[in-house]
């Protein structure tokens, strides 16, 4: 099986709502890390040192080749990335090699039969 990486970072806010997005079109795990922080085309204000900003989350999913991109735009719709500035962006690469996979691969194949 091919896969690839998706990596979302998202305001903390909107991560739930991507995470669900995500699992309807076919994601079998996401990973969620806390406390990321970015920075767009103008920097974000701040007071006294304090960065206004607020807080981030990093979604990451390792996703089957064929429901790549179904979950990239259910994310990207989810999260308002194009339509709401500053709530986030989404990334898709290979993976070359993957370890701890096989959970997915028998959920992936048992969808697959489904079908």
């Amino acid at each position: 099986m091919e896969f690839k990486l998706i990596m979302a970072i998202v305001t903390d806010d909107r991560s739930e709502r991507v995470v669900q997005a995500a699992r309807k079109a076919g994601a079998t795990g996401v990973t969620i890390i806390s406390g990321a922080r970015g920075e767009g085309l103008v920097p974000h204000k701040t007071f006294l040192g304090l960065d206004l900003l607020g807080p981030c989350d990093a979604v990451v999913i390792v996703a089957e080749h064929q429901f790549a991109a179904a979950i990239m735009e259910a994310i990207a719709v989810s999260g308002e990335f194009d339509t709401s500035p500053g709530a986030g962006i989404a990334i898709q690469v290979p993976i070359e090699a993957a370890a701890g996979l096989q959970s997915q691969i028998r959920a992936l194949r048992d969808m697959k039969e489904k079908n």
